[in-house]
C-alpha cells in the first residue's frame, strides 16, 4: 500500500497563459518546506499535485502538517495510491480508511473518473465501493447530503487514488509570486497577522524592528524573532532587520511638541525603513496598523505617515476589528508570544494627549527644526540582520 499526499490548487487554477510559472513556485516552496524530512517525488498533473514518500521512515503526519502551512493550496489530503483495478480499489477503500469508517456513523462514495477509459462510470465506481464498505461496517450508513465521512476515489491515467474528507489548505497565492515588501514588526498583536496576510498574498517578507534600548529590553527584541519564527512557518525564510533608535526617540523626546512625539516617530520609521526596503529590492512597506485604533492610526495621522515616504504603504487589518485580528492571531500561532509582557519602542516617551489630527504643515515644521539625518544616517550604519527559519 503507497501513500501519497494529494494537493488541490487555489487560486492558480484561475490562471492563464502563465499558470505553470505560478506552479513552479508552489512545488518549489513545498519542495522547500518538507526536505528537511526526507526524499520525495513530487509531480503535477491534472490540477493536482502529488507528493510520494521515497523513505520508509518518513512522518507523514509531519509532512501533512507542514503542507498546510503553504499558502497556494485550497486543500490536501492523505491518500492510498493502487493500480486502476476495481479489486484493489475497493480492498484499499475496506483497509486504508478503516481507522475512520470504523468510528463514523454515516458516509457516501465520491467517484472521479478523469480517465475515460475506465470501464465503469462515476455512478458505477461509487455503487460498488459503497456497497463493501457497508458490508464491512454495520455501523455505517449512507447519507448523501451530510455524510460524516466522504470516501472519494480518483481515477487518473496512471494510479487510482482512495482519500477521505480533504484538509483545508492555507489558501493565498505561493510566496514569491507577488515580489517583495518589508513589514514593520513590533511585538504587538497587529503586526505579525499583517505579515502573515501579505504572504497569503504571495509577497516575500523582510522584517523592520525597532529597537531602544536600555527602554526596550532583549527580552523584547526576542519576542519579536519568535512572532517572525512563526510567520515563517507560513512565509518562508526571510531576514530580521533591527533598527537601533533609542537616539533618535530621545531626540523627539527633547526637542518636539509632546502632543507630536507619535507622529514623528512614525514618519522616521517609515523614512528608515524605505530606505532599507529600497536597498534590498522590496517594493512596499507593510504596516498593522487598523483604522481609527489609536491616535496613531487615525486617517489624519496616517496621511501625516505616509507622506514621509514615497513607497507604496500596505495595510491589510485597515478595516478589520481587534477581535477579527485577536481570532487570525490565534490561528497562525502568534497571539501568545504577542501578548507576553515584553514592549516594544512604541510604548517609549507616550504622550499623554497625542494629536488625533494632526497638520501635517506642523508636523513636517517640527521635524525639521529637531533635524534628524545625522542620527538616521547613524541607524543606517548599525543595522542588526537577524536569519528567520533557517
Amino acid at each position: 500500500m503507497k501513500e501519497v499526499i494529494l494537493i488541490k490548487l487555489g487560486e492558480i487554477a484561475l490562471k492563464g497563459l502563465n499558470r505553470r510559472s505560478f506552479e513552479d513556485v508552489l512545488i518549489k516552496n513545498i519542495k522547500q518546506k518538507i526536505k528537511s524530512l526526507g526524499r520525495f517525488n513530487i509531480e503535477i498533473a491534472q490540477s493536482t499535485i502529488s507528493v510520494e514518500p521515497l523513505d520508509a521512515d518518513i512522518d507523514m503526519d509531519d509532512v501533512a502538517d507542514r503542507i498546510g502551512h503553504v499558502f497556494g493550496i485550497s486543500a490536501y489530503s492523505r491518500a492510498c495510491a493502487v493500480e486502476k483495478d476495481m479489486d484493489a480499489i475497493t480492498s484499499c477503500a475496506v483497509e486504508y480508511l478503516r481507522d475512520k469508517l470504523s468510528f463514523a456513523e454515516s458516509f457516501k462514495v465520491e467517484a472521479k473518473r478523469s480517465d475515460k477509459k475506465f470501464p465503469l462510470k462515476s455512478p458505477e465506481i461509487s455503487a460498488e465501493i459503497g456497497g463493501v464498505i457497508l458490508e464491512n461496517y454495520p455501523n455505517l450508513h449512507v447519507d448523501v447530503h451530510n455524510p460524516e465521512i466522504t470516501v472519494t476515489v480518483e481515477i487518473r491515467d496512471t494510479m487510482a487514488f482512495v482519500r477521505a474528507n480533504a484538509e483545508k489548505g492555507a489558501g493565498g497565492m505561493p510566496v514569491g509570486t507577488s515580489g517583495r515588501a518589508a513589514v514593520l514588526i513590533s511585538g504587538g498583536i497587529d503586526s505579525p497577522v499583517a505579515a502573515y496576510m501579505m504572504a497569503k498574498r504571495g509577497l516575500v517578507l523582510e522584517g523592520i524592528h525597532f529597537a531602544s534600548p536600555p527602554y526596550t529590553s532583549e527580552r523584547a527584541e526576542q519576542k519579536v524573532c519568535d512572532l517572525m519564527e512563526q510567520v515563517s512557518k507560513y512565509s518562508g525564510r526571510m531576514i530580521m532587520i533591527t533598527v537601533p533608535f533609542t537616539k533618535i526617540q530621545e531626540k523627539i523626546h527633547n526637542e518636539c511638541p509632546e502632543e507630536l512625539f507619535t507622529i514623528i516617530m512614525r514618519r522616521l520609521m517609515m523614512k528608515i525603513s524605505q530606505r532599507i526596503a529600497q536597498k534590498d529590492d522590496c517594493h512596499a512597506l507593510i504596516t498593522g496598523e487598523s483604522l481609527g485604533q489609536v491616535a496613531s492610526q487615525t486617517l489624519y495621522a496616517m496621511v501625516c505617515t505616509d507622506s514621509a515616504c514615497q513607497m507604496p504603504v500596505f495595510r491589510p487589518l485597515i478595516g478589520m476589528d481587534k477581535t477579527d485580528i485577536v481570532d487570525i492571531s490565534r490561528k497562525i500561532g502568534t497571539f501568545d508570544i504577542s501578548i507576553q509582557p515584553y514592549e516594544d519602542c512604541c510604548t517609549v516617551f507616550t504622550p499623554k494627549h497625542p494629536r488625533t489630527r494632526p497638520v501635517l504643515q506642523y508636523v513636517i515644521e517640527a521635524e525639521e527644526k529637531a533635524g534628524f539625518d545625522e542620527l538616521i544616517e547613524e541607524a543606517m550604519n548599525n543595522l542588526k540582520i537577524t536569519k528567520i527559519g533557517f
